[in-house]
C-alpha cells in the first residue's frame, strides 16, 4: 500500500505529478491512499517517479473536471480522481461521456458544488474598512463550503486591485497589498471586524435600489441562501423589504408617470449614422451624445486621435483630468508613460490611433481635485457606439485593449486581464486583438521596484504588437 501525502488541499499540479508517477508504475487505485496535509500521518510516501515522467493523454474534459473537483471538501476527492484517471488510461477513454457511471456522476456533482460555491463567494463577500500601520485596509469574513480560496483569488485581485484587502475564512486567509497576493492560516470569525462606518451607506443604497415589483422570495432564497445572511450588512433589511413589496408595487402602478429629467429638450441619442463615412462625422455625432449622464460633469467629449488608416488602434478606459481639459486622449501622466513605453517598444506613435472606451471624464469632486471614477458597465455599453464606429471606419489590422474597461467594450464581457493578457485573440466582430494593462495601473503600484517589473511586462506586450505589425515600427 502506497500513502501519498499532498501538501495542498487544492493542489491540482501536485496531484497531477503524483498521479503521473503512479500511472507510469501501473499502481492500481486500490493500492493507493491519498492524504492532504491537514489529514496526513507520519507514513506518507512519495509516489514512484519514472526517470522522465511523460504527460498522460486523457479526454479533454478531465483536467477541467479535476481542477474543480480537487477543491471539494470531500476527503476522498483525490482517490476518486485517481480512480477516474486510471480507468481513462486503461481502456475507458470515453468514460467522461457516460453520465450514468457512478464515479463520473459523483465527480460531476462535486464539480457543480465547487462552481456554485465559487459563484456565491464572489457575490457575497462584504469588505469592512479598518486602519492599520499602513493606512486603510478592507477586511472580509466568509465561510466557503470548499477549498476555493486560491480558485477565486484572481477575481478579487482584478476587481479590487486598487485597495489593500484581506479575506478571512475558516480554511485559510488571503491578503492583497496592492502589489502581491499572499495566503495565510485559517482564522476565527472573532478576528474579523464587526462593522464600519460605510455600512449605513451601503444599506441605504441597497434599500433605494430594491425593486418591489421584482421581489421573488423563493428565487431570492435560492440565489442567496440564508446561511450567508449573517455575514451581509444588508440582511436585516430583507424581511421588511419583502413584507412591504406588494404595497410598494401597488403604489408604483397607481402613480402618474414622471417626465424625463431633461424635459422638454430631452431626446434619445441615436447610434452613429456614419453618413459622411469619416471620423470627423462620427466625432460630431459623439460630441452631441446624451446616452448617459457623464456629459453633464465633463468639460468636453474627448475623441480618438491618429491616422484614419492606422494599422493598430489602442483603446484606453476614459479621458483623465488633463485629457478632459485639453480635449485630447493620452496627454496626462498615464499617457506620458504610454508614449514612453511605445518608444521603448520601437513603435512609431504617429502611425497608431489612440482612443478611449468612454468619451467623457467620470469623476467626483474632492476639495479642488477631480478624482477619477471607473465607468460602470452601462456607461461602457452606451459608449460602444462610438468605439465601434471608429473601428469600422479605420479597419485596423490589430486592436489593443488597455485595461478592463477597454476589454469589456471590445469583447462585450468582463475580462480577467491576467488570464487574457499577452496573447493574440479574437474580439467582437472577429477583430484581431490583444489585451494588456492600462498604463495608469503602473502609476498606482506602491513602490518603484514593482512599477519597474510591471513596466517591463507592459513594454513586452507592446513589442508583441510591433512583431505582428512591423509597418508601425520605427526605421532603424
Amino acid at each position: 500500500m502506497i500513502r501519498v501525502v499532498l501538501t495542498e488541499t487544492d493542489g491540482f499540479e501536485e496531484f497531477r505529478e503524483a498521479a503521473r508517477g503512479l500511472i507510469a508504475a501501473e499502481i492500481s487505485p486500490a493500492d493507493v491512499v491519498w492524504h492532504a496535509t491537514t489529514e496526513a500521518d507520519l507514513f506518507g510516501q512519495s509516489p514512484p517517479q519514472p526517470p522522465d515522467p511523460k504527460p498522460i493523454s486523457v479526454a479533454a474534459g478531465f483536467v477541467t473536471l479535476a481542477r474543480d473537483a480537487i477543491c471539494h471538501r470531500d476527503p476522498e476527492r483525490f482517490a476518486l480522481l485517481y480512480a477516474l484517471l486510471w480507468r481513462l488510461t486503461h481502456g475507458e477513454r470515453s468514460l467522461l461521456l457516460v453520465a450514468t457511471d457512478p464515479l463520473v456522476h459523483r465527480l460531476r456533482l462535486m464539480q457543480k458544488s465547487v462552481q456554485r460555491d465559487t459563484h456565491k463567494m464572489t457575490a457575497f463577500v462584504r469588505f469592512r474598512r479598518v486602519t492599520d500601520d499602513a493606512g486603510e485596509r478592507y477586511v472580509a469574513w466568509f465561510e466557503p463550503e470548499h477549498h476555493i480560496l486560491r480558485r477565486v483569488s484572481s477575481f478579487f485581485v482584478d476587481r479590487f486591485a486598487g485597495m489593500r484587502w484581506s479575506i478571512l475564512t475558516p480554511q485559510g486567509s488571503m491578503h492583497w497589498d496592492l502589489a502581491s497576493l499572499s495566503f495565510g492560516p485559517a482564522l476565527d470569525k472573532s478576528q474579523a471586524p464587526r462593522g464600519d462606518d460605510l455600512e449605513d451607506w451601503w444599506r441605504s443604497y441597497y434599500r433605494s435600489t430594491f425593486n418591489p415589483a421584482r421581489a421573488n422570495p423563493t428565487l431570492q432564497r435560492a440565489e442567496m441562501p440564508k446561511k450567508y445572511w449573517h455575514n451581509l450588512p444588508e440582511a436585516p433589511l430583507i424581511p421588511d423589504l419583502l413584507a412591504g413589496a406588494r404595497h410598494r408595487t401597488e403604489r408604483m402602478i397607481a402613480a402618474a408617470p414622471i417626465a424625463p429629467r431633461d424635459a422638454p429638450g430631452w431626446r434619445p441619442t441615436m447610434p452613429p449614422t456614419l453618413a459622411a463615412n469619416t471620423l470627423d462625422a462620427i466625432r460630431a455625432e459623439a460630441n452631441a451624445c446624451r446616452r448617459c449622464s457623464l456629459w453633464r460633469d465633463a468639460t468636453q467629449m474627448v475623441f480618438g486621435e491618429g491616422p484614419p488608416d492606422a494599422p493598430v488602434v489602442f483603446v484606453g478606459e476614459q479621458p483623465g483630468d488633463q485629457e478632459d481639459l485639453a480635449g485630447k486622449p493620452f496627454v496626462g501622466p498615464a499617457g506620458q508613460m504610454f508614449h514612453r513605453a511605445l518608444a521603448e517598444a520601437g513603435i512609431d506613435r504617429a502611425r497608431v490611433y489612440v482612443t478611449n472606451a468612454v468619451k467623457h471624464f467620470k469623476h467626483e469632486p474632492r476639495g479642488k481635485r477631480r478624482i477619477h471614477k471607473t465607468p460602470n458597465n452601462a456607461e461602457i455599453d452606451h459608449c460602444r457606439w462610438w468605439v465601434e464606429g471608429e473601428l469600422d471606419l479605420i479597419r485596423p489590422r490589430l486592436t489593443v485593449a488597455l485595461g478592463g474597461t477597454a476589454a469589456r467594450a471590445l469583447t462585450g464581457r468582463s475580462v480577467t486581464i491576467a488570464r487574457e493578457r499577452g496573447r493574440l485573440l479574437t474580439l467582437s466582430h472577429d477583430r484581431a486583438g490583444l489585451i494588456t494593462v492600462h498604463p495608469s495601473y503602473l502609476l498606482r503600484l506602491p513602490d518603484q521596484a514593482a512599477q519597474a517589473v510591471e513596466y517591463r511586462r507592459f513594454v513586452d506586450d507592446l513589442r508583441m504588437v510591433g512583431r505582428e505589425l512591423p509597418a508601425i515600427c520605427r526605421a532603424a
